[in-house]
């Protein structure tokens, strides 16, 4: 999956680093090696080394958002 800015994450449960509770993410920043992130019911930002976050995706712990509104219609 291409990762860009302004893409926005839904959470599963499994999603451990989810200290704040949301329900989603958004990407702020991507570099080669790290990805920024905001919680939505957070106002800090955290980084992700940009395996770290792959890795997340891939397990399902975080779901594009415009993927799962294309299942749904």
């Amino acid at each position: 999956m291409d990762l860009h800015h302004n893409m926005e994450f839904k959470l599963s449960g499994t999603f451990i680093p989810n200290i704040s509770n949301s329900d989603s993410l958004k990407i702020i920043e991507i570099s080669d090696g790290s990805v920024v992130i905001q919680m939505n019911k957070s106002k800090r930002r955290g980084v992700f080394p940009l395996e770290s976050f792959q890795y997340w995706i891939k397990r399902k712990s975080l779901i594009a958002i415009h993927e799962e509104e294309k299942k749904t219609s």
